[in-house]
């Protein structure tokens, strides 16, 4: 298996593929620094006021990200799951209009100096619409979608786009009973210990508390269960039976109503 692919976790999502619908968002944002490094184009990355660190992203950086993350991971991915028995099939939002995106025309950001400036949007966006058509039609041929997390902007424009929100947006239209946010480590952890259980509102109150990485995460956890999804779930992808593991609660963070 080549490197970057988490064996494991594909392993599991194609035995619960044979039980259960599974659509795959995957990330990859460190790969596409690493990427973006190496052809000459050093990755600028920025901070909102409410401390949420981001990618900065011109038109350059955009044609690279779409690149790295259709053009080589995601078809890593299908290949790991062909290997596991499953027909994997490779989408990016920009497909079928599959994530339509609203860009950022103004970002404000705090700079080295620790003040508040207005730069220019570049080609970041929110998504502010989901073709599930697209993703319905695919489950039901038998196809396990994978999805870059890469919109289409109102001028036809590719946007980059946060990969836990964009899935968060995608749960919520296909009407998911369940997202599961892979990371590499068991869940939420705070003073120290993992946060079995929070309510949306709970979540939302700890934002500030919680580190760059996690942020995200629990944002997105949040805006999906606000949005009809019965519960988000914050777990490793790297151990043994991650997906399954997630599933039943066992060690991790359980973001629901109730």
């Amino acid at each position: 298996m080549k490197e970057g692919v988490p064996t494991k976790l594909v392993s599991d999502i194609a035995t619960a593929s044979r039980v259960h619908q599974v659509v795959i968002v995957h990330g990859g944002g460190d790969v596409v620094t690493e990427t973006a490094s190496k052809l000459g184009k050093e990755q600028r990355f920025i901070v909102s006021p409410e401390g949420i660190r981001s990618r900065y992203t011109d038109m350059e950086t955009a044609e690279i990200y779409q690149m790295v993350m259709t053009g080589m991971l995601a078809k890593r991915l299908v290949l790991a799951l062909s290997k596991a028995g499953v027909i994997g099939i490779s989408v990016s939002g920009v497909d079928g209009r599959l994530l339509q995106g609203k860009r950022k025309t103004k970002l404000i950001i705090i700079d080295e100096r620790g003040r508040k400036v207005a730069i220019d949007g570049g080609y970041t966006g929110k998504v502010t619409a989901v073709n599930s058509s697209l993703i319905d039609d695919l489950l039901a041929h038998g196809y396990l979608p994978v999805v870059s997390p890469v919109a289409i902007g109102e001028d036809s424009e590719p946007l980059n786009i946060d990969g836990d929100r964009a899935a968060s947006a995608l749960a919520s239209s296909l009407g998911a009973d369940v997202i599961l946010f892979a990371t590499n480590v068991e869940g939420l952890s705070l003073d120290g210990k993992l946060v079995h259980h929070l309510t949306p509102e709970e979540a939302s109150a700890k934002i500030s508390k919680i580190g760059f990485g996690m942020q995200k995460k629990v944002m997105a956890a949040v805006e999906a269960v606000g949005a009809g999804v019965k519960e988000a779930l914050i777990c490793s992808g790297t151990r043994d039976s991650p997906l399954s593991r997630g599933l039943a609660h066992e060690g991790c963070t359980v973001i629901s109503q109730a």
